[in-house]
Formats: structure tokens, C-alpha cells, sequence
């Protein structure tokens, strides 16, 4: 919750500082252009379009903090979508706002296209990370029976020995949830490094929407994943509980 708060506060700062304060130097690129530039830079209206660009993702965080103090548990994905897509539409957009690409006129400078092919690279490839992320982390969990230990394959999988894993349980319900910290939240699919209320750190393989779930005390620490449906989970339970007696 007070991460989400923190930086939705911090965006509406940084759009007040731009917008309102016009404390233009704290633009990315618009500060290490050179005196001559900077007089064809339309810093009003880029201005305008930083705050507006701040001021919808603070709106975007702060929401996401009442929605956790209240109680909900909003999907992050969302919130993490909105803000790549927005920051590729301001690299874009901002480029309208410099009188060296653009003429009076709006029209494009001479040679001035070479300069959208920083943000468009890298709005592909955020767009193309997203789509790997997306897809990734909504697959269901895959796990490999070894003899020398249980392996959790994608995204934060690994490899763990029979010797590293003290108890396994088979629980209904997972702990209360209460931030992502690291990994992935598509969903019911949550994957990767997550703290709860009662655990802790937790490590998460899961679907939400699909109990049982196998949890596992490790010497790394504690482990919760099940499979695409219960008939697997339960499978692999049994399979643990064979090579743990």
C-alpha cells in the first residue's frame, strides 16, 4: 500500500514541479540540450504534457494504495501496463514539442526523423517485453519430478534438493497476500517473490482460482505452487510425499 502511495505522490510532485513550477530542467533530454536548442523547445506545452503525463499516473498509484488499505487485492498488471503505454505515448508525443524536429508549421524537419528512432525502438521493445511478460506468466506451472530434488521450471524456477525441503503440506487457502516485491501478478496467476501476512516472504507458483495448493518449507524458504488443475496438484503431492519419507 505505501509503495503505491509514496509514488503516486511522488508522479503529482514531479508533475506540479514541471507543470505549475515550470522547473523545465527536470525534463529528461530538454536539460542536456544546448542553449541554442532549448529556444526552439516548446517547454509550455511539453509542460502541459509531462504534467498531464505525472498527474494520471500518480492518480493511477494512489489508487491502487485505497484499493489495498481497503481491503481489495487489485491486480498489479494493469497498473503496470497503463504506465509502460503511457511513458512510450509521451516519448512519442514529446517529440511534437521541439521546434528542432518540427517546423511552425508542424511540419517535419529535414533529416530531423532520425530522432524517433530512440523512442520507437524503445517502444518496441517495451511492447514486445510486455507481450513475453504476459504471456509467461500466464502459464500454468510446470514441474519436474529429479532425482536429485523438485524443479519448478519459467519465470523464478528452480531447483530444489530433497535434502532443502523440510515439510511439504497440502493447504487449501494461501496466506493473506500483501504486496508484490518481486515477480509477476497477471491475474490469478501470480509468479515469483511476494509478502504475506502470515508467512512473510512467500515464493509464488500459483493459480488462486485453482486450489489445493502444495506448500513447502525449504531451507531457501517457503514455497507455494500448484499445477493447472487439482488432479495434478495432487499428483505431485503424492509424488513429494514418496521420496520425503
Amino acid at each position: 500500500m505505501w509503495f503505491y502511495l509514496l509514488l503516486g505522490i511522488f508522479f503529482i510532485i514531479i508533475g506540479l514541479a514541471v507543470h505549475v513550477l515550470k522547473l523545465h530542467f527536470l525534463i529528461s533530454g530538454y536539460n542536456t540540450m544546448s542553449k541554442e536548442k532549448k529556444t526552439n523547445v516548446d517547454t509550455a506545452g511539453l509542460g502541459r504534457l509531462m504534467g498531464i503525463y505525472s498527474y494520471f499516473n500518480g492518480g493511477v498509484f494512489i489508487i491502487m494504495s485505497i484499493l489495498l488499505a481497503l481491503g481489495f487485492k487489485p491486480v498489479n498488471a494493469p497498473a503496470i501496463v497503463i504506465f509502460v503505454i503511457s511513458t512510450v505515448f509521451l516519448l512519442i508525443k514529446a517529440q511534437r514539442y521541439d521546434g528542432n524536429i518540427y517546423d511552425k508549421d508542424g511540419k517535419l524537419r529535414k533529416g530531423a526523423g532520425k530522432e524517433f528512432i530512440i523512442p520507437a525502438v524503445i517502444g518496441v521493445v517495451t511492447l514486445v517485453f510486455i507481450g513475453v511478460l504476459v504471456f509467461f506468466s500466464s502459464q500454468s506451472t510446470k514441474v519436474t519430478v529429479l532425482e536429485e530434488g523438485l524443479e519448478i521450471h519459467g519465470m523464478y524456477g528452480d531447483v530444489y534438493t530433497w535434502e532443502s525441503i523440510r515439510s511439504v503440506e497440502l493447504i487449501l487457502e494461501l496466506p493473506t497476500i500483501e504486496i508484490r516485491t518481486n515477480g509477476s501478478a497477471l491475474g490469478s496467476n501470480l509468479k515469483g517473490h511476494f509478502r504475506t501476512t502470515e508467512l512473510g516472504s512467500v515464493k509464488l507458483f500459483v493459480d488462486t482460482k485453482k486450489p489445493p495448493f502444495i506448500f513447502l518449507e525449504t531451507d531457501e524458504g517457503a514455497i507455494i505452487f500448484n499445477l493447472k488443475n487439482e488432479e495434478e496438484t495432487q499428483e505431485i503431492f503424492k509424488m513429494i510425499l514418496e521420496r520425503k519419507v
